[in-house]
């Protein structure tokens, strides 16, 4: 078995466009050099502008997929995308954690699409009060955390994860992300030298995959993100379509 790269495990949907996904998570992380494993969480009929259809995966599928992957391979990090709600979320925490407790964990909490397609049942947001300590970093937008924070789910830091607030979606401050990790509040500021950016299709997908990726690599929750940043920068500017280049 190769040892060169870390191995990362991406639990997320499957884009047929490629631009989100387990298909986008992979991408990032052969640029990032470690090494992807993918289990899909959802079947979707998309392009990058649009989410006609879903199917969820059912449980029975995904957590045996989890535990075959988990044994076979030494999985470093995992990075968690659009899931159904907090049991399905729950489940799949309690099984990456029995396989490889060390294993840091990223949840992108994917909500809604752009085109307003609804993922995540928020009839469950609270319960995920129970879950978000067992998770390093939770990755939501500015409108994603305003969701969550109205049901005070970060309220007691000490029964939280971190929280990196991408900052795309925000008024005032465009493009600042904020980190709060352990009671401390950290702006990671865009680019100043950077050209244009443009909107991409699947932007969080990939900066939470980077994200994993780096902690994969070793790197501390800071660094990762500011690496995250980094990456997702370049992908921003790359093209002017919302399909984005990873090189």
């Amino acid at each position: 078995m190769q040892e060169e790269r870390p191995f990362v495990m991406t639990i997320a949907g499957f884009d047929p466009s490629g631009g989100a996904g387990i298909l986008a998570d992979c991408k990032t992380f052969e640029q990032l050099r470690v090494q992807g494993l993918g289990i899909c969480t959802a079947m979707t009929v998309q392009t990058e502008s649009q989410c006609l259809d879903l199917e969820w995966q059912p449980l029975g599928k995904v957590v045996p997929s989890v535990c075959i992957l988990m044994k076979k391979y030494s999985v470093k990090a995992v990075k968690i995308g659009v899931v159904r709600d907090a049991e399905f979320l729950n489940e799949i925490i309690r099984t990456v954690k029995l396989y490889a407790p060390e294993a840091k964990i990223v949840w992108d909490p994917v909500l809604k699409s752009t085109s307003e397609f609804t993922f995540f049942d928020l009839n469950t947001v609270s319960e995920l009060k129970k879950v978000l300590t067992r998770i390093n970093l939770i990755t939501p937008n500015y409108n994603e955390y305003k969701v969550l924070q109205d049901h005070r789910l970060f309220d007691d830091p000490g029964k939280s994860c971190a929280v990196l607030i991408k900052g795309g979606h925000r008024k005032d401050l465009l493009g600042t992300d904020v980190l709060r990790e352990e009671g401390r509040e950290v702006a990671i500021y865009p680019n100043e030298t950077a050209s244009t950016y443009y909107p991409k299709h699947g932007s969080g997908c990939v900066m939470s995959s980077a994200i994993a990726a780096h902690l994969a690599k070793g790197e501390d929750l800071e660094t990762a993100c500011r690496k995250g940043k980094e990456y997702i920068e370049r992908f921003l500017t790359g093209t002017s379509g919302l399909l984005g280049f990873h090189s």
